[in-house]
């Protein structure tokens, strides 16, 4: 009964809150796949947020990491370990015995033994454990920047295809007007050739332009198909199902403004905090190789149930227990001078992240200056395009007239046809441009908003 309730004492020591842990943890909820028809941005960066592969990696990697985390602090708990050995000596140990004179050779155990031990270890002073108790905030800072970071990254890549497919979309717009223009000149023109007016030259250069221009339809319109493809893997969609997005020009430029006055803060940007948070671990990695010359101070408590007997099939027929309990500590004397230098070491990494600091501090401010310069070049070449397009149809339109009338040359009209499509395309190019670099400047400020 003595030895039932020192077990039972010992079984005790697990604290009760050990239990909470124990039970099973719910996968993460898999996010419903829905279908994405006339899709504006917000709804297809939200979709990406909730099922792009990249993102759901890394808050795979956050759990991964809480389990590293409660792996590396679970050495606090007790640790109860149970052993068991079963031995057959073929040659008892002895020993001469001297009494009165007279010498005899005892005999000690029996010739079949057995123990099972019940043992139950608590550290209660121990340099890994207490750095594993201090860096285990950073590490948990450190899961959640990288997927921020990743949720970023996706933010400007879904933003920057999406209005790559409105570019293109309204692109084909722009080539289906052209094309519609170049089959009335190219009528136009036979009717004139057939009825003697002009020669068969500006009959064949309508039909070269709108060939040109068919062609280009074509080219773009294949390309849009990649396009969309390549939105489908950034948000993680799947290829089979239906997906449409809504499509309004005016929108894209509603979007283009930006305050260029905005300060530079460092700490806006995630990857210069990430590296603010492993000069932390690196700190705590110093301050553990000082720690390594604490020493390391354990308690346990045992109970064990030994056997023995000359013959085995009679070895568990009386039971000899026996137990123990102690404190065991541990005082590092001398390890070749490992210690110090891995002391200096993590010293200089801690300096070597400091470098990192400054780098990226000059990197940051780089990034900003060309993404903000890109972003004013591009808002005066929208600015300038746009201008160019309200003047080539102007032309386009008078020379036209003049065509009909007999005073200006196919050739004339054909130029300013192509004026006019150059001018609008490159206004495309521009707003697509711009709001590409809008981005990059938003980036480059650490103010894109991540909404989960």
């Amino acid at each position: 009964m003595k030895s039932q309730n020192l077990v039972l004492m010992m079984l005790s020591c697990v604290p009760l809150f050990f239990t909470g842990s124990l039970h099973a943890q719910t996968p993460a909820t898999v996010r419903e796949q829905l279908t994405l028809k006339n899709a504006t941005l917000q709804q297809c960066i939200d979709y990406a947020l909730s099922n792009r592969p990249g993102i759901q990696q890394s808050v795979l990697d956050e759990e991964i990491g809480e389990r590293d985390i409660k792996s590396a602090l679970s050495g606090w708990l007790p640790q109860i370990n149970g052993t068991g050995t079963a031995n057959h000596n073929f040659k008892q140990q002895s020993q001469i015995l001297t009494t009165n004179g007279e010498s005899s050779l005892l005999t000690f155990g029996g010739k079949n033994t057995s123990a099972f031990v019940l043992q139950a270890d608590q550290q209660f002073l121990n340099a890994g454990l207490i750095q594993a108790s201090k860096s285990a905030k950073y590490f948990r800072q450190q899961y959640k920047q990288n997927t921020e970071n990743t949720r970023i990254n996706t933010v400007v890549d879904v933003s920057k295809g999406f209005y790559d497919i409105l570019t293109s979309r309204e692109q084909l717009n722009i080539i289906a007007e052209n094309i519609a223009r170049l089959e009335k000149q190219l009528k136009d023109a036979s009717s004139q050739y057939e009825a003697g007016l002009v020669d068969k030259t500006d009959y064949q250069r309508a039909q070269i332009s709108l060939s040109n221009s068919k062609a280009d339809r074509k080219r773009t319109e294949e390309l849009l198909k990649y396009k969309y493809v390549y939105l489908k893997e950034l948000i993680g969609y799947k290829g089979e199902e239906e997906f449409s997005l809504s499509f309004a020009s005016a929108d894209m430029e509603k979007e283009v403004l930006l305050d260029t006055n905005q300060t530079l803060d460092y700490q806006g940007r995630v990857e210069y905090r990430l590296l603010e948070t492993q000069k932390a671990l690196q700190k705590i990695n110093t301050s553990y190789n000082k720690l390594a010359y604490m020493p390391t101070l354990s308690g346990f408590i045992n109970y064990g149930w030994n056997y023995q007997n000359q013959e085995i099939s009679n070895l568990y027929d009386k039971v000899y227990p026996s137990s123990l309990v102690g404190l065991k500590l541990t005082v590092p004397v001398f390890l070749g001078g490992k210690r110090t230098q891995e002391i200096k070491k993590s010293q200089l990494q801690e300096r070597k992240i400091d470098l990192d600091l400054i780098n990226t501090k000059n990197q940051i401010n780089t990034q900003y200056e060309q993404a903000i310069a890109t972003y004013k070049a591009n808002l005066n070449d929208l600015k300038t395009n746009r201008e160019n397009v309200d003047i080539s149809k102007q032309v386009y339109n008078t020379i036209k007239l003049q065509y009909d009338e007999g005073i200006k040359t196919y050739l004339d009209l054909m130029t300013s046809e192509t004026d006019l499509r150059t001018a609008q395309l490159n206004y495309l190019n521009s707003l697509y441009s711009l709001l590409s670099s809008k981005f990059d400047v938003k980036q480059a400020l650490g103010t894109i908003t991540v909404n989960q």
